[in-house]
């Protein structure tokens, strides 16, 4: 399965306030930049993750975020985006700056 356009502009329309969006296909999905810092993946199936960890993945986990694992059961630091955001550009942005923030 890959991302369709649609879900492609979705997503980069929910994070488009940021400024200095870019992205990349890649393995069916596509990877997130924020001004050439990857922040974010659309996997496959069309979700959005927001890359997180420790305290971060901490607050994604409280708002019910689910962390990204693949097919063989690892994980990656990626969590989905809490529902709560996925129609509200505001509100993606302030995780998509909280992930930014975290980037070590």
């Amino acid at each position: 399965m890959a991302i369709t356009d649609e879900e492609l502009a979705f997503a980069l329309e929910l994070f488009a306030p940021l400024g200095g969006i870019t992205k990349r296909k890649m393995m069916g999905g596509a990877s997130i930049y924020c001004d050439g810092q990857i922040f974010a993946i659309l996997s496959a199936d069309g979700r959005v993750y927001i890359k997180a960890k420790n305290a971060l993945a901490a607050e994604m986990a409280a708002e019910g975020a689910e962390k990204f694992t693949m097919e063989d059961g690892r994980g990656m630091h990626y969590w989905t985006l809490p529902d709560s955001a996925l129609d509200d550009p505001e509100a993606a942005c302030v995780w998509g700056r909280k992930a930014l923030a975290a980037i070590e």
